[in-house]
């Protein structure tokens, strides 16, 4: 039986994607919205206009959790 959507072994063999929508940039990083519009604006995290959308790039979250890991340890 092929997997389904949604299934881990699925998602598994998907590369990760280069950039995401902010709500999904909210559950990758488990903070929220409010939090994570604070960061945007003062230049942690990067993101890029298109038309109306805004996107975070993927690399920006993860260097910032990064950085917080280091920090912390």
């Amino acid at each position: 039986m092929p997997p389904r959507s949604g299934h881990p072994l699925h998602e598994a063999n998907l590369p990760e994607p280069i950039s995401m929508r902010i709500n999904d940039a909210c559950r990758f990083t488990g903070i929220s919205r409010s939090t994570l519009y604070l960061l945007i604006a003062s230049g942690d995290i990067e993101i890029i206009k298109l038309g109306a959308s805004t996107l975070v790039v993927t690399e920006s979250l993860r260097r910032f959790v990064n950085e917080k890991r280091r920090r912390a340890s």
